[in-house]
């Protein structure tokens, strides 16, 4: 099992910034693929980044050059900062960790969600 607590949405006016911190406990040596996934209202969840265990990354492209994913293995704690947000960017924020075996296919874990509100 693995448990993610998110923290730091809130509201901010466009061309602002913000971090969003996702704390990562539990089994923690059998996450494949940490992420961060928005929904905004009346919308499907969607990815916004992802960084694999080995370190890669990658982003939807409205984000690209904007957010930043990361991650502090010591911490065990995955970070999404937040550039030049725009209104659009308005959602409901969710960390995610996933698990992929062979067998049993892919697993995810969810955090109860963080909403970032950028006003223009």
């Amino acid at each position: 099992q693995v448990q993610l607590v998110e923290s730091g949405g809130g509201l901010v006016q466009a061309g602002g910034s913000l971090r969003l911190s996702c704390a990562v406990s539990g089994s923690i040596f059998s996450i494949d693929e940490l992420g961060w996934y928005r929904q905004a209202p009346g919308k499907q969840r969607e990815v916004v980044a992802i960084i694999t265990i080995s370190g890669s990354t990658n982003y939807r492209d409205s984000v690209k050059g904007r957010f930043t994913i990361s991650r502090d293995i010591v911490k065990n704690t995955v970070y999404l900062q937040m550039n030049s947000l725009k209104p659009e960017d308005t959602a409901v924020y969710y960390c995610n960790a996933a698990t992929v075996r062979f067998y049993s296919g892919r697993r995810d874990y969810w955090g109860q969600g963080t909403q970032v509100t950028v006003s223009s």
